[in-house]
């Protein structure tokens, strides 16, 4: 006879324990008891629910109508970190009892916080505002290559509700995660998208150029051997002077958010890449915008770059008129 006390006790430590495995591990976990199974499966479940694990404002679930893997594994984070504090943590995925959204780690100190203005919410972004920037507001309207942004920063007077923060609130458009037979996992709308929303950061790690070229070397085999698929981008910023320009580095292949899902469009796609500065940061973040209306459960895409094609790179599957069938390859 079947113990109701001891299945229980099962099931509730099966709670606690099951949220912070690895796929793998859960698996093999699952074999143990009918118990564990069924615990297992709800985890699966509710992870292939919710790629944002609970960190974002609405959900962003997994649908894969090609086989059967229920959702894609890695860390997640609504925001940039700095590597290596960013891969130290483990962190639960598919808990019985949603969290609120909140940080997955202290947010980091990327700069100056004293920096910022001393608005009321009402006025940032104003004329008399120290974080406005009318250039940068021009830049971003014109919908033209990268475009770039100054928002109020972690210095500023003004709080969260504040109008010149729009890329603060992490993600708030439905989105979806689709698996596709030949490109794998995109991100699709799951709503209309208007023109100049704000849609999501890419969010990862922040690597030194070292540890960046470092990742890249092992990544290309990886992923040639059809072992992995990276997101690690790289983001160079002209600086004034026309003569020298800022390296950015971010890796969203272990440690990021729904944007490691977006692929990329030879034709430019239908996102505007944005840089934005928060005042009293020192570097900046990449955030999408539309770049034209999207329609509900078309993919979101956008252009990787224009960096030199490798004769033996991956295969591009965008489809574009333009495509040249080799996807964009970052000289490190």
């Amino acid at each position: 006879m079947r113990n109701p006390r001891a299945a229980g006790a099962v099931s509730e430590l099966a709670e606690l324990v099951l949220p912070w495995l690895p796929p793998a591990d859960l698996a093999a976990a699952a074999s143990a008891s009918r118990a564990m199974r069924a615990a297992a499966s709800a985890v699966t479940a509710r992870r292939a629910a919710d790629s944002s694990r609970g960190l974002e404002a609405v959900p962003v679930p997994f649908d894969n109508p090609i086989d059967s893997k229920p959702y894609a594994y890695f860390l997640y984070t609504p925001f940039s970190l700095i590597h290596p504090a960013a891969s130290a943590h483990a962190q639960p995925w598919g808990c019985a009892q949603a969290r609120p959204p909140c940080p997955t780690w202290p947010r980091p100190d990327l700069g100056l916080p004293s920096a910022g203005c001393a608005c009321a919410e009402a006025d940032c972004g104003g004329a008399g505002c120290a974080c406005a920037d009318a250039e940068a507001e021009m830049a971003d309207a014109s919908g033209a290559g990268m475009g770039t942004l100054r928002e109020c920063g972690d210095g500023c007077a003004c709080g969260p509700s504040c109008a010149n923060r729009r890329t603060q609130r992490g993600v708030t458009a439905r989105l979806r995660v689709v698996r596709q037979l030949k490109k794998g996992w995109g991100l699709h709308a799951a709503q209309v998208l208007r023109r100049a929303q704000f849609v999501c950061e890419y969010a990862g790690e922040f690597l030194t150029t070292n540890e960046a070229r470092r990742r890249q070397r092992l990544y290309d085999e990886l992923a040639s051997a059809g072992k992995l698929s990276p997101a690690l981008l790289v983001i160079r910023e002209h600086l004034p002077s026309g003569r020298s320009c800022m390296r950015v580095n971010i890796d969203a292949t272990k440690v990021g958010n729904v944007a490691r899902f977006i692929n990329h469009s030879c034709d430019g796609g239908n996102l505007q890449p944005v840089l934005v500065r928060s005042s009293g940061s020192l570097l900046p973040r990449l955030c999408f915008f539309a770049a034209r209306d999207i329609a509900e459960g078309e993919e979101i895409t956008f252009s990787y770059g224009d960096a030199r094609l490798k004769p033996k790179g991956l295969p591009c599957f965008c489809g574009s008129s333009c495509c040249p069938g080799v996807l964009p390859a970052e000289e490190t």
